[in-house]
């Protein structure tokens, strides 16, 4: 079985191609995610910003490139040693996506019965801390994805995409639909989590207001590549078109004027 160096950044792409037919979606796509730090992914729609999260996380295999997990190369991993690797990534996909038919706790539990060999009990304990750690109520264990609003459905997805203490947390759009108040919860939740459990977060998100509040790095997919990827400040001041409108439009310059 393989050892990961936990040394070498937990994800690294290089030269990432990814097509469908004749439609080249990315080109010579470089990336490079680093321990501890928070970092956003934008650019326009039809980029192919959930297309890169898939090939990030094994669900879709590039048609060309590398892509390397804690230095290991995934493509050249037997089937046990990309188990392995996999149970180092926790993904909320948009909403949630939490099974209807099962309570919260049976949701959170699902990774828990097809990888581990806990005893029930354990793993409802376990379950019932994952819970409490989103901030969900007690209670909340209990209720159907149907019983809860938006706000709890997508921390109960946290909770599930936790379950295994990853140490990568991938998510798509997460305060999408979330009014306010209930981004300003989420985005501190997952500042708070990422400082305390040592998470590296990767986030799809349009929201202006999480850029500017959490990530430390933002990354823009333009062109069929990653422009930049930097800090805000410097994001900000790239020589693009779309980045310039991006950045530049009232909204962007509310949300800067709100972070400051």
């Amino acid at each position: 079985m393989i050892e990961l160096d936990y040394s070498a950044p937990p994800v690294e792409a290089r030269s990432i191609l990814t097509q469908f037919g004749d439609n080249i979606v990315h080109e010579n796509l470089n990336f490079r995610l680093n321990h501890g730090e928070i970092i956003g992914l934008v650019g326009g729609s039809g980029t192919g910003k959930t297309v890169l999260m898939n090939t990030l996380l094994g669900l879709r295999e590039p048609d060309g490139g590398v892509v390397r997990f804690f230095g290991q190369d995934r493509q050249k991993l037997s089937v046990n040693e990309r188990a392995k690797v996999d149970n180092e990534m926790g993904v909320l996909f948009q909403g949630g996506a939490l099974f209807s038919s099962m309570t919260v706790r049976q949701n959170i539990m699902v990774p828990l019965r097809e990888h581990t060999d806990l005893s029930v009990p354990l793993m409802r304990e376990l379950a019932d801390m994952k819970i409490h750690m989103v901030g969900l109520p007690p209670e909340a264990a209990t209720l159907y994805p149907a019983d809860l609003s938006g706000g709890m459905r997508k921390r109960a997805g946290l909770a599930r995409s936790l379950a295994l203490d990853p140490k990568l947390l991938f998510l798509d759009e997460p305060t999408a639909g979330l009014d306010p108040i209930g981004a300003t919860a989420f985005d501190e939740l997952i500042l708070g989590l990422r400082d305390a459990l040592d998470l590296t977060v990767l986030m799809i998100t349009h929201d202006l207001d999480t850029l500017f509040a959490i990530c430390d790095r933002v990354a823009v997919l333009v062109d069929k590549c990653i422009a930049v990827s930097d800090n805000l400040e410097n994001v900000m001041a790239y020589d693009h078109p779309w980045i310039r409108e991006y950045f530049g439009g009232a909204r962007a310059r509310a949300a800067l004027g709100a972070g400051k």
